[in-house]
This record gives structure tokens, sequence and C-alpha cells, in this order.
């Protein structure tokens, strides 16, 4: 039991950082139906971002979080403009491979300016455990799940409080009738963008400081095991994302503590085969019928 529980513990601390990540391809695709294979790469920055700041000028962890998050919401909102609203009248396949297309380019400036080699994140939290009984938890966990905890609170205060959240829920229903009614489609989508990615960003802060080591490419595995998480739990549906990205980080935890580390994310990928046999709207999502 107490084994059982510490892997339920880890896979929390790991799915949280996953649930992060799927939030922001969940919010995208909600809007304008879009898989933003780029956005990963935003996780990545986020990681090097965090980096530099705590590096090269001695900053916290909490400023560096912050600075981390504004920079990859101004980075997503560029991103928006200058690759995918161009395109947004196009096909779907064309959306697509802009988005690869965006996700190479991250990567190999990142390692074009920064290196290919692993990084080392510098230590900003204590080496501190705690106890409970037999069970381990350390600082580094603690911080990560409450932030993400404090995060995803307050984005559904944002998406059903406010006025961008009102405008966000109207474009992901009706795009053309939000717009009659004065919405400007064009404003929520840069919100959207600007939000999840800055969710990313801090993903990748949180991940820097948990453990430890950074790499222009870590974003390609941890955005796609986000992508299985949206889609597990019914891409387009915040809660969805959330409950998504912890199940899938419990399960792979599982896999690996009892085994099987080789074949970890070909559990993930082969949960997200069955899903979309068995059902292709997600754990929250309906069916819905389309008119030919």
């Amino acid at each position: 039991m107490e084994q059982i529980m510490q892997q339920l513990v880890n896979g929390v601390s790991l799915g949280s950082v996953y649930a992060l990540i799927a939030l922001g391809y969940t919010m995208v695709y909600g809007i304008i139906k879009l898989i933003n294979f780029a956005h990963g790469d935003i996780y990545m920055l986020g990681a090097y971002i965090g980096f530099w700041v705590t590096t090269y000028l001695q900053i916290s962890l909490l400023p560096a979080l912050v600075i981390a998050m504004v920079t990859c919401s101004v980075l997503g909102i560029i991103i928006e403009k200058v690759a995918y609203k161009p395109l947004r009248n196009s096909s779907r396949i064309t959306l697509l491979i802009s988005a690869i297309g965006v996700s190479l380019i991250l990567e190999y400036t990142t390692m074009y300016f920064m290196g290919a080699n692993i990084r080392s994140f510098p230590r900003l939290l204590p080496e501190q455990v705690f106890y409970l009984g037999s069970l381990r938890i350390t600082i580094q966990q603690i911080c990560l799940i409450i932030v993400t905890i404090v995060l995803m609170l307050l984005l559904q205060f944002i998406v059903h409080k406010t006025r961008i959240g009102k405008a966000m829920r109207a474009v992901s229903t009706d795009r053309d009738a939000a717009q009659l009614m004065g919405v400007s489609v064009d404003r929520t989508i840069s919100y959207t963008f600007a939000i999840g990615s800055a969710l990313a960003g801090a993903g990748g802060v949180l991940v820097g400081v948990y453990y430890n080591t950074i790499n222009p490419l870590m974003g390609i595995m941890p955005g796609l095991k986000a992508f299985v998480a949206a889609v597990f739990g019914g891409i387009g549906i915040i809660p969805g994302a959330m409950i998504g990205g912890i199940s899938i980080g419990i399960v792979e935890t599982f896999v690996a503590g009892y085994g099987g580390s080789m074949y970890k994310d070909a559990v993930v990928f082969a949960i997200m085969i069955i899903v979309l046999i068995i059902k292709p709207s997600g754990l929250l999502g309906k069916n819905t019928r389309e008119k030919v």
C-alpha cells in the first residue's frame, strides 16, 4: 500500500505538468479547431527562460515563473499572428503542417543560441523531504502541485467569471454568432494563445525545478503526451484536460514503477488509441452529429 501511495504522489506530480500543457492544446482546439503541435516547444522555452533569468539575473522562483509566463504568452500571440492567422481559412492539414514547422523552428533556434547540450537548472528550492509514515514527498513535488492547482483555479475563474472568458466560450460555441454579437474573434483567439502559452511556460519552469535538467528537445515527448491527455479527457473541454493530464501521469508512473519503464510511452499512446476506438470524444466529451 505504501508503494502504491508513493507512486500515486509521483504520478500526480508528473500529471500536473501534462495537465498544464494539455490545457493549452484544448483551449486552442476549442476556439479554432487547431492542434497546435508547437505548444510543447513553448513549454521548452518557458524552461529556458526560467533557466536564463535564475542563472544570469539571480532571480528567485516566483519572479522567474511570472517572467516565463509573460514572455511565453507574448510569444504565443506572435506565433498566432505570424503563422496561424494568415492560414485561418485554410484546410486543417495546412494549419497542422504550419504548427509542425513552427515547432521545428523553435527547437532548432533554441539549439542554435543555447547549444544542444543538457543544461542543469539552478536549485531554487531546498532539498527538503517530508515523510508521512513511509510516504516520501519532496518540496519540489509540493511546489509543483500547489502552483498547478492555483493556475488551474485561476484559469477556471478567467473562463467563467471574466469578460474574456465569456468571449472565449462564445467563440468556441459559435464563432459567427459571437461576431454578430460584437465579440472580437481575433482578439479572443490571441487571448486564448496567450493564456495557453503562459500555462505551458509555467510548466517548463516547474519541470526545470523538479528534474534539474533541460534541453532544446525536451518539449517533444511531453507535448505529445499532453495531447494524449487532452484527447483522453475530451479535447476542447478544460476540465477534461486536467483530468486527462493527471490520469496519464499516474498511469505512466505506475507502469515505470512496476518494471515497465521501457514501455511507459507505448502504454500512454496505446491509451489514446483505445480511447479513440471506444469513445472518440474523450471521457467528458459528447458525441455530436454533423449535417452533410
